[in-house]
């Protein structure tokens, strides 16, 4: 709801006026903040984990968090998903660049590529021109729907793909080739909805709820110190 209201607000209501350039950057802030908020709601719903046991109210609800979200369909990307904890910084591996297991613009590149299509574009199009037909100005459009999709989808690639596969000197801990950043528990919020602060016990626990994640991780801790003990 608050995604919905800013971005109907700014796209419809938004007067561009001296001195709310400031106003504007922090609400496009927070707006990108919620459209990965959104991404990973949907992200649950492809694990079934937002309304266990009702596979048809995981679909429909991610179907539209990645509507409003960027035109993304969940159908296209479900399998892409599931091929991604299948085998995880491989080469089947859709959202891993096997030729530049380091390097970050080469990755995001082919990261893009793989995610946003011609149909997304269309259907971003027909959006955009029903909104101008409603009254709505292209700039508005622009700073309040797709430049916060464009920084969520930067957000969600450093934090939620990036950083938690990329190839280091140090190998990884299991086969899930996963890392988390260790960020505390508000940055890890902030910076990704807990999947870059805990994406490795995302990959342990992938049926559990982004907002249980650190729970996953004190349950391990606590179930560790009980045997050394």
């Amino acid at each position: 709801m608050a995604w919905l209201a800013i971005h109907l607000g700014g796209i419809f209501l938004w007067q561009w006026r001296p001195g709310l350039i400031p106003v504007a950057i922090i609400v496009v802030l927070v707006q990108a903040w919620l459209s990965t908020g959104l991404f990973i709601i949907a992200h649950d719903c492809m694990h079934g984990s937002l309304a266990p046991g009702r596979p048809r109210l995981n679909r429909v609800i991610g179907t539209v968090c990645l509507s409003m979200y960027a035109a993304l369909s969940f159908r296209a990307l479900l399998p892409k998903h599931m091929a991604h904890h299948a085998a995880p910084g491989t080469a089947d591996d859709p959202d891993f660049h096997p030729d530049s297991p380091r390097r970050l613009a080469p990755w995001f590149v082919r990261f893009f590529r793989g995610y946003y299509t011609h149909g997304q574009i269309l259907r971003i199009t027909a959006v955009a021109i029903i909104y101008m037909l409603l009254g709505a100005s292209l700039i508005n459009i622009v700073i309040f729907w797709a430049v916060p999709a464009v920084l969520a989808l930067m957000q969600l690639f450093v934090f939620g793909t990036y950083l938690p596969h990329r190839h280091e000197d140090a190998p990884f801990a299991d086969d899930h080739r996963a890392r988390s950043n260790r960020l505390p528990l508000l940055g890890s919020l902030i910076t990704c909805f807990h999947f870059g602060g805990y994406h490795h016990e995302h990959h342990l626990s992938p049926g559990t709820s982004w907002w249980r994640l650190p729970s996953v991780r004190k349950q391990a801790t606590m179930a560790l110190s009980q045997r050394v003990g």
